[in-house]
């Protein structure tokens, strides 16, 4: 049971390997154990190339495998073939790796430009200010408005008090 879990977790998920069969063959039944067999194949595919690719940035004394070290190991393995999807999809890969931490994905989707975005908010700005200036322009008349009754109750109980004298 333990050896079984250990390869799952050495595997490519089952549901991936599903999905990618259904986009590449959408019309094609494949049975289960050739399923299975495609599963195989590719881990022991990734794990050749892997290991190569290890060896290799070894062998520079290198402590990380980069992109470079699994195109030479695609070569030194005989898989040259593959070296140009593999790059093509590096680059696609790195295009959206690149557009997320520019974070500008969001942006491009709404369709306005940068600058009027920025001019928008300004304005937004701008009507807060105004706005806040207006509420602290209020809260100053009633204020004004209470000392002045404040002072007029004052007054009225002064006179009061000169009645009584």
């Amino acid at each position: 049971m333990a050896e079984n879990r250990d390869d799952d977790e050495l595997s490519i998920p089952r549901a991936s390997l599903n999905k990618m069969i259904k986009e590449i063959i959408p019309n094609v039944r494949v049975a289960n154990d050739a399923r299975e067999l495609i599963l195989n194949c590719c881990t022991e595919f990734i794990h050749l190339v892997s290991t190569e690719a290890n060896e290799i940035c070894n062998k520079q004394f290198k402590k990380t495998i980069s992109p470079e070290h699994v195109l030479a190991a695609l070569d030194s393995l005989g898989f040259d073939g593959y070296k140009e999807d593999a790059t093509e999809v590096l680059k696609e890969a790195k295009a959206v790796a690149a557009k997320k931490r520019r974070g500008s994905s969001k942006l491009e989707n709404l369709g306005i430009p940068e600058e009027e975005l920025l001019r928008q908010q300004q304005e937004l700005f701008a009507q807060a200010r105004q706005e806040q200036a207006q509420r602290d322009q209020q809260q100053w008349q009633q204020m004004q408005q209470l000392m002045q009754q404040q002072q007029q109750l004052q007054n009225n109980n002064n006179d009061d008090d000169d009645d009584y004298s």
